[in-house]
């Protein structure tokens, strides 16, 4: 390529970057000014945090919206993350296809970033492996139980095919218990076991379970290990597991199991079994 040719090529990169940042800036003070007419609201702060092209519509760009509110009230911090679809000039909450009927807002998908292939998130194969594949997980739901340790056991045989990156997602509301297992198996990673990730997925405890103590006999008596109920608020612990849950967050996954695979969501989750 010639120096004019390289030179054209990085001015329309940059006149794109800058018209993307220009249309992020137009929907964050269009919708901080819709926002600060709520009576209730003291003050707001809007963040676009991701776009994510919507298939088939060319001009259209879904959005990741950050809100962190005050309240007048009891001056409480409200922070929520929604999707908004903008094309420059019009935004939109919600888009349908008229030919499908499709809610545009139940099939957007974000790409998964290689920021978020973490060191401390891979539990099996070569970081180089020539497939990426993540898995975000409870350890108490049902279907991750039967299906996670299986597609796991697949994957794991060809360790320079596929990297597995396995990320803790507890839900919390369905399964409370999960929280503190997972806690702790991030506990007895950090002491330099092998193979928690899969042999959690045999800890037999009632997923409403509240006592940290049953969760921790139950837990160490599977993995032959002694984690006290002060190990699972150690530094390193904590921040693994919001690491988790912030990708988790920024990605938009709100249920279990969730698999990325190269960095595209794969909803049919058998994407590694077609992989060359």
């Amino acid at each position: 390529m010639s120096l004019m040719l390289k030179l054209l090529a990085i001015t329309l990169l940059l006149s794109s970057f800058a018209e993307a940042a220009a249309i992020e800036k137009k929907i964050e003070s269009f919708l901080k000014k819709t926002y600060s007419g709520n009576a209730n609201i003291k003050s707001i702060n809007v963040k676009v945090a991701d776009g994510a092209p919507i298939k088939g519509q060319k001009n259209w760009l879904a959005y990741v919206v950050e809100l962190n509110a005050i309240l007048k009230k009891d001056k409480r911090q409200v922070a929520q993350k929604m999707v908004w679809f903008s094309d420059g000039n019009l935004i939109t909450k919600e888009i349908f296809d008229l030919n499908s009927g499709i809610n545009i807002n139940d099939v957007v998908t974000f790409d998964f970033k290689d920021e978020y292939y973490k060191k401390e998130n891979l539990i099996y194969g070569n970081e180089n492996a020539k497939h990426k594949v993540a898995i975000f997980s409870d350890p108490l739901c049902p279907f991750c139980r039967e299906f996670v340790p299986k597609v796991i056991n697949d994957m794991r045989k060809e360790p320079n095919k596929f990297a597995i990156y396995y990320y803790h997602l507890p839900l919390a509301s369905l399964h409370p218990a999960a929280v503190e297992l997972v806690n702790a198996a991030i506990a007895l990673e950090l002491k330099g076991k092998k193979n928690v990730v899969l042999n959690l997925y045999k800890v037999k405890v009632d997923s409403r379970e509240k006592s940290v103590e049953k969760i921790l006999k139950a837990f160490n008596k599977v993995m032959n290990s002694n984690i006290k109920v002060s190990d699972l608020t150690t530094k390193e612990v904590i921040t693994h597991f919001k690491s988790d849950l912030k990708i988790a967050d920024a990605l938009m996954v709100q249920g279990t199991p969730t698999m990325f695979f190269n960095g595209k969501l794969d909803k049919t989750k058998k994407k590694y079994k077609e992989a060359k």
